[in-house]
C-alpha cells in the first residue's frame, strides 16, 4: 500500500495512512451542467380549455338568438 514519488530523480516510497476511527472527509467542487432549454406553452392548457368552453358558450348563443329572428320573422 505504497505509492512510488519522484523527487529529484530518486524514487521514494510513501505509505497511505487511512483513519481507524472517526470520519473520512472529501470536499467536491460543484460545477454547472447544462441542459437542452425547456419550451413552456404561451398559454396553459386551462386557459386553453377556458377559451374553448367561452367560444362554445358564444356560438350557442348567437344560435339561439338566430333561431329566435327567424321566429319573429315567420309570425
Amino acid at each position: 500500500m505504497s505509492e512510488p514519488t519522484d523527487t529529484d530523480g530518486q524514487v521514494e516510497q510513501c505509505d497511505i495512512v487511512l483513519p481507524r476511527q472517526g470520519l473520512l472527509y472529501q470536499e467536491d467542487t460543484l460545477t454547472y451542467i447544462l441542459c437542452k432549454p425547456k419550451l413552456i406553452p404561451l398559454k396553459s392548457v386551462t386557459l386553453e380549455k377556458l377559451e374553448k368552453m367561452q367560444r362554445d358558450a358564444e356560438i350557442k348563443v348567437r344560435e339561439t338568438q338566430e333561431a329566435e329572428s327567424s321566429l319573429d320573422a315567420n309570425v
